[in-house]
């Protein structure tokens, strides 16, 4: 329901880049990789531009990493979340995170499930924001160009295929995609308690 209605608004926005660009860059805000697949079948229709689709993804899906960082940081200000991690403890993870900020943030990208801890508690313990927002742009490069490209080969091959079905194919498409995200958060949370 909420990818035709995204679509739908980027479908009227056809005459508005900004229009285009803000939707792309709230779904990110919703799900980021829904919204990469959406944005790379709307590429594939011809109803969006290549450089406007992925630039509007990148653009918020950075925004939103940096605001998951924000939120943690802010979470630091605050008296009880204090409280609960003491000061030696902050210190101890200040210094091992500020070492290892950008493998952090690489690999919490690739792994589901990582990124809303790991983000936060960067921010929370103080990892510097130039490594952490450049471990950040790189690794959304990475990802969402190849998580992108890949989308808009499918969803050229659906609209090639399936037609008007093509959304159906693109429902299924999202549902491997949050089922196999939380399969391998599974997975590796069973691997990491034994």
């Amino acid at each position: 329901m909420l990818a035709i209605e995204f679509t739908e608004l980027l479908g009227t926005a056809a005459g508005s880049k900004p229009v285009q660009a803000a939707a792309i860059i709230l779904g990110t805000f919703i799900l980021e990789d829904a919204a990469t697949l959406l944005a790379a079948m709307q590429v594939a229709s011809g109803a969006v531009s290549l450089p406007l689709a992925l630039s509007a993804l990148y653009a918020g899906i950075v925004l939103g990493d940096l605001g998951l960082y924000g939120l943690g940081a802010l979470s630091a200000r605050n008296p009880l979340a204090r409280r609960l991690v003491p000061k030696r403890r902050q210190d101890l993870g200040h210094d091992w995170v500020r070492r290892r900020v950008i493998p952090l943030v690489l690999i919490s990208r690739f792994i589901p499930g990582l990124r809303l801890p790991t983000y936060t508690t960067l921010g929370f313990l103080r990892a510097p924001l130039g490594q952490f927002a450049l471990g950040v742009v790189a690794a959304t490069l990475v990802w969402t160009s190849g998580l992108f490209f890949v989308c808009l080969k499918l969803g050229a091959l659906m609209e090639r295929f399936l037609g008007i079905w093509r959304w159906a194919g693109l429902a299924v498409f999202c549902v491997v995609l949050v089922l196999a995200g939380r399969v391998a958060t599974h997975l590796y949370n069973r691997r990491t308690r034994a």
